[in-house]
């Protein structure tokens, strides 16, 4: 461009020499985000309140994927982190336009109109786009088969992008005020027909929902990222740079885990009976699970999503092997405990409470949530020394026996004569573990919110 200039005529030139001067005044600005970041120790966050990007937990601490993955980057910088919700994708991009915000951490999918006005950081993740309708409707088989259904979708997602640019005979309308997981509870009432959801969102809801099925896949290897203004190269590079090390360290494969290691199994007429269980059966032990979970510092709603795993709230339940009662004690262990009947459910709750909680102890400081919940889980159901036994393999196989992550991979390896035949503790059905936690993990995340809601309500009709 300058070499252009020079053999133009003087209007011309001036000109030029303007649009260079209005060049160097941006590159001036460049890196006065990344500057203000660290000058006000801060990283304001624009986000929305969903399982996939931020929200609020059990113990009223805020977490979620965005969460954790901004507070790392924030970390880096030596600043702390402020976040600001709103209700919808459309708000988030219009607080990032108006500067209230220096990154954009709300599920956003990398889009060429995106890309246009904003900047983007790394793709964290790759994503599908379903059509997701009620279990009652047919699927879609052809294109043709998606004309005529009443399709809702978020306001300002990559969804109408995907829907204008692939599907443009298709009808479809758009909702300003709600998010994908409050559309896909109107398609489960049936108060809607149909909307679009990310891979990840879909597989989160359908445990709440299970009347909910993709009936199409719209798209395919969408991609996940940060948002930000544009030139501003120094943040670039810091999140750039960030993002390589929090992958390369492995601490971004242990969030994914964290959040989505137990979605990939998903079987619908079991969460239909466990959500009938949760109004038939559970009620009569509730409250046993609140006193035995909060006397032995673990969480009720763990311990019910246990017991269920165990014997679907059946206080009479008996394996072949001779467990028995609700929470399916050994004679040892029940012995060791002091449970004189094990069909005595109140009993058997507190044993099973204080066993879970000693699996816990078992770990040292380098243990820590929620891996130490899932390990716990896991000794219980397979024994503490075939535990004890994976983590000694774990070791030699290079892998971090602190880390579920890694000991989901190495309990299998328990039932190879490869590797048992050398481990103190010797042969173990190495899968169960491993199903078993991850069976709980799904019933977990169901029952806290129930757990939540009774308690509340409790707590209103006190006040």
């Amino acid at each position: 461009m300058i070499q252009r200039c020079l053999f133009t005529t003087p209007c011309l030139i001036m000109c030029c020499l303007i649009m260079l001067s209005c060049s160097s005044s941006e590159q001036g600005k460049t890196g006065d985000l990344l500057d203000r970041i660290i000058k006000n120790k801060e990283l304001v966050v624009l986000t929305t309140n969903q399982p996939t990007t931020y929200y609020i937990d059990r113990d009223e601490n805020p977490t979620g994927p965005e969460y954790d993955m901004t507070r790392s980057f924030a970390h880096t910088l030596g600043v702390e982190t402020r976040y600001i919700e709103f209700d919808s994708t459309e708000a988030v991009i219009d607080a990032l336009r108006k500067g209230e915000g220096d990154i954009a951490a709300a599920g956003l999918t990398v889009t060429s109109e995106r890309q246009a006005e904003f900047d983007f950081g790394p793709a964290y993740m790759d994503v599908s786009e379903y059509l997701v309708c009620h279990r009652d409707a047919g699927f879609a088989d052809t294109i043709e088969d998606l004309k005529g259904l009443e399709i809702v979708i978020p306001a300002a997602t990559s969804y109408a992008d995907t829907l204008n640019k692939q599907f443009p005979g298709i009808d479809w309308s758009l909702d300003d005020n709600l998010l994908t997981p409050r559309l896909l509870e109107k398609v489960r009432s049936k108060e809607i027909e149909c909307t679009i959801s990310d891979s990840t969102i879909f597989d989160i809801s359908r445990r709440y929902y299970p009347e909910i099925s993709v009936k199409y896949t719209l798209h395919k290897g969408s991609q996940l990222a940060w948002m930000y203004a544009q030139n501003n190269p120094r943040l670039a590079s810091a999140i750039n740079r960030w993002f390589t090390e929090y992958r390369d360290s492995g601490a971004y494969a242990q969030k994914i885990e964290k959040y989505y290691g137990h979605i990939d199994v998903f079987d619908y007429v079991d969460i239909q009976k466990f959500k009938r269980r949760i109004k038939d059966r559970l009620p009569k032990y509730k409250d046993m699970f609140i006193k035995a979970a909060k006397k032995n510092g673990i969480s009720p709603a763990l311990l019910a999503a246990q017991s269920y795993q165990e014997s679907h709230w059946n206080p009479k339940a008996k394996s072949p092997t001779g467990v028995r009662g609700i929470m399916m004690l050994t004679q040892p262990v029940a012995k060791s405990l002091g449970v004189t009947s094990r069909l005595d459910a109140k009993q058997n709750i507190f044993a099973g409470a204080k066993y879970h909680a000693k699996m816990k102890k078992m770990f040292d400081e380098n243990v820590t949530e929620p891996d130490r919940s899932w390990m716990a889980l896991a000794a219980y159901n397979v024994g503490r020394g075939h535990f004890r036994d994976a983590q000694g393999l774990a070791e030699k196989l290079g892998k971090n026996p602190n880390l579920w992550i890694d000991m989901k991979e190495v309990l299998p390896l328990l039932s190879e004569k490869e590797y048992y035949k050398d481990l103190t503790y010797g042969y173990a059905r190495g899968n169960e573990p491993v199903q078993y936690v991850t069976r709980i993990r799904d019933y977990d995340d169901i029952l806290v919110q129930y757990f939540t809601e009774k308690a509340s309500s409790k707590e209103n009709s006190t006040e």
